[in-house]
């Protein structure tokens, strides 16, 4: 996107996109590759200087595999390493139930994708570079939004890379920046954190023996869940209740190991080899949020920057994706009734994206929710049971809850988590036509 970048300054630069997307995680690189596919100026910033990061999120349900084959990506992103879970289980105490069957919400898309989400990423990235109304700017870090009679009409930010400030004008600042946005901060919105009990202790196993449909694992130690990224790597979480990772750290690594293996003893070997200290581990703050606002004048908020999923349920990445087909239609329509000199656009045509999301996103949070308050129970309050009725009890409850899963009830639960509860269909009609839109360079 050269034509619109103007030299304001030594040391400063002066960019004038239609749309300037913060945050290239997988909300904002679909609306990013949407908003290039149909002719809109797109300047994708990022904060770090490459994709290649640590992702909390491995869990893409079948929505986004249905997205994705209506954009004609479906292909190149099954050839990336994954892994495609049609059933999962859990393990309780040595004893197998099932937890979740994708295979009767859709006839094709019927399994859990499970990837490291960086080489997706990329791929986004570079099939969006294909269209000359798309720029990616890496290792560029927004500073503030810029302002003009109350409108936000830009933002202001740094690229680490090539030395220079940028100054960006657009009609629109989408902030797909994360959880700890700093769009949002900016734009005045508050966060509307949950109070959650839990966080996660997360680790990474490869060349581990597991058995990818099992997706939960209970024992007198903990819980262990797992999210398998191809046949021989998984990403591994291990609940623990809040502000207690201190205690964990002070009982020592080897014993850390021993609880995992007592969960799961197939991990023993890989554990010992593997998990040489807790600089092996990361920790996850359970913070759920739903902000009151996702739009106003010249922003809008989508993915984690408007609600954080709770990582019970893996619905953050497909609520992204929502999120971002929603606004592809609402914002490039908005664009293409308006005139550049009509500048920011109101919150008034952005509302129907939050109205059409809101609704959906916060009944996916709330049984999420739910699920969370089973494992707190599970983990706060599981010791005051007798040891010797633990086991009967559990494998009594989740017995129950296998059984339950084959009701027209559980069915209708399942494909609410596969494809949330109204499913957004691609606008393919807003792309341009593919030979005038792509760059040759």
């Amino acid at each position: 996107m050269t034509a619109n970048t103007t030299p304001e300054s030594e040391g400063t630069q002066r960019l004038t996109p239609d749309v300037v997307v913060v945050g290239a995680g997988p909300a904002g690189c679909v609306l990013s590759y949407l908003l290039a596919r149909s002719g809109v100026e797109t300047l994708l910033l990022e904060r770090n200087a490459t994709l290649d990061r640590e992702f909390r999120g491995f869990g893409f349900q079948p929505y986004v595999a249905w997205a994705f084959d209506q954009l004609g990506l479906l292909d190149d992103v099954l050839d990336l390493p994954h892994e495609r879970v049609r059933k999962a289980h859990a393990s309780v105490y040595g004893r197998r139930y099932r937890l979740l069957d994708f295979t009767d919400v859709s006839p094709r898309e019927d399994y859990l994708l499970l990837m490291d989400q960086p080489p997706l990423l990329a791929l986004l990235v570079e099939r969006a570079n294909e269209f000359e109304t798309f720029s990616f700017r890496p290792a560029t870090a927004v500073t503030d939004v810029r302002r003009e009679d109350g409108r936000v009409v830009g933002v202001e930010a740094r690229d680490r890379g090539a030395g220079v400030g940028l100054e960006v004008e657009s009609r629109l600042v989408v902030g797909a920046d994360g959880r700890y946005s700093t769009v949002r901060e900016a734009a005045g919105i508050d966060a509307g954190l949950l109070e959650s009990e839990l966080e996660i202790v997360w680790f990474k196993l490869e060349d581990a023996s597991i058995d990818v449909t099992t997706q939960l694992r209970v024992g007198e130690s903990g819980i262990l869940v797992y999210a398998p990224l191809s046949d021989s790597v998984a990403q591994c979480g291990w609940p623990i209740e809040k502000g207690s990772y201190s205690d964990l750290r002070e009982r020592g690594i080897e014993a850390f190991r021993r609880d995992l293996a007592s969960v799961d003893p197939d991990l023993r070997g890989t554990v010992e080899t593997q998990l040489g200290g807790f600089e092996d581990c990361s920790l996850l703050h359970v913070e759920p949020g739903l902000c009151d606002r996702w739009v106003d004048d010249g922003v809008l908020l989508l993915g984690d920057a408007a609600h954080v999923a709770s990582p019970f349920g893996g619905q953050g990445n497909s609520l992204a994706v929502q999120d971002a087909v929603v606004a592809h239609e609402v914002i490039a329509t908005a664009l293409s009734d308006a005139k550049r000199s009509d500048g920011a656009l109101p919150a008034e045509r952005l509302g129907r994206f939050e109205e059409r999301r809101y609704p959906a996103v916060e009944r996916v949070l709330r049984l999420q929710r739910r699920t969370e308050s089973f494992v707190t129970g599970l983990l706060l309050y599981g010791s005051r049971v007798p040891r010797r009725l633990r086991a009967p009890a559990l494998r009594a409850t989740f017995g129950a809850l296998s059984l339950v899963g084959s009701s027209p009830l559980a069915r209708r639960q399942r494909r609410l988590l596969a494809y949330g509860p109204d499913p957004p269909r691609v606008d393919t009609s807003l792309f341009v036509a593919d030979e005038s839109a792509t760059n040759t360079d």
